[in-house]
């Protein structure tokens, strides 16, 4: 009986195993990302005429930019949120984030109701505090500023939304040593961070590191862009669209992807670049902004192919 019982425990703890094992594979097989169209690559077009081309571009929703990037949330309040509520649900398309920079970390809480309206889960801007400290010194104002932000935290987690933060140069989270500082003291599911490629370009073989650092948890969103001189300064086209995937910036996602299929990234993609001046279509067209978007996607989906047959 006890050889019996032995010989049971051990085939039982092989097929746990086996089960485990299969499992893994499963969940590997099934990681993808979960791409979100921002309405500012399209200018300050209108809405009606945005909408159709998330399901276009393979976005499960559209992130919503006011300006002077784009003017789309502008254009939900000229309509009534009553029709833009209507217009969304015609074309099937949920707003997953709203973008509001202009309002501040310290100003988010009179949107939160509103994104939580439109069924909108992250709610997005920049920080504030000293410029792109590092160190102890980043130590000391990520600490800082983390504690003034709880009631905001707070006034998030009841609305039911999270607050996105893009490591942004000139501002608190830029500095590797602050996003680090950031995930190490950060407590709350309802705050995170806006990673942003582009603005780590000083930083770039540390940026597969920081995503594990930060983990699936404390990465709500990630801007994928490149860094390019033609962020804020008019050149040729071809420059400026080296911000976006694919088109020859240099940043290899090879590695980045990997780290995302690592911490089983759940979070939202956003292709992305800044135009010169701001407010404008990347492109003249909506077709060709399009068309653009959907190259930078199939270059992402590729390296996430690579490292998937590699691993």
């Amino acid at each position: 009986m006890r050889r019996r019982r032995a010989g049971q425990l051990v085939m039982g703890s092989g097929f746990a195993g086996l089960l485990g094992v299969r499992a893994e594979a499963k969940k590997e097989e099934a990681f993808g990302l979960r791409y979100i169209l921002s309405s500012a690559m399209y200018g300050e077009m209108p809405l009606a005429e945005i909408l159709p081309e998330v399901e276009k571009t393979g976005c499960e929703a559209i992130d919503i930019w006011c300006k002077v990037h784009g003017n789309q949330r502008e254009q939900i309040e000229e309509m009534g949120h009553e029709k833009a509520m209507a217009l969304f649900e015609k074309h099937g398309v949920t707003p997953g984030v709203f973008t509001r920079y202009p309002l501040g970390p310290f100003g988010l809480q009179k949107e939160m109701p509103v994104a939580a309206k439109f069924g909108a889960k992250i709610v997005l801007c920049g920080t504030v505090g000293p410029s792109e400290p590092s160190g102890d010194e980043a130590k000391r104002a990520v600490k800082a500023f983390l504690e003034k932000m709880k009631p905001h935290v707070a006034a998030a987690e009841a609305a039911g939304v999270t607050i996105a933060l893009e490591n942004h140069d000139r501002q608190l989270l830029y500095h590797p040593d602050s996003l680090r500082y950031f995930a190490e003291f950060n407590r709350s599911k309802h705050l995170g961070v806006a990673l942003a490629f582009h603005h780590l370009h000083r930083f770039v073989p540390e940026i597969p590191a920081l995503i594990r650092d930060l983990g699936n948890t404390q990465i709500p969103f990630i801007y994928f862009q490149e860094h390019s001189e033609g962020i804020r300064k008019k050149v040729s086209k071809e420059i400026e669209m080296q911000q976006m995937p694919g088109f020859g910036g240099g940043l290899d996602y090879k590695p980045i992807v990997q780290a995302l299929r690592e911490i089983d990234y759940q979070g939202y993609c956003e292709i992305f670049m800044h135009p010169v001046p701001r407010g404008i279509p990347i492109l003249p067209s909506i077709p060709e902004i399009t068309a653009a978007i959907n190259r930078s996607r199939a270059y992402v989906e590729g390296c996430l192919d690579a490292v998937g047959a590699s691993s």
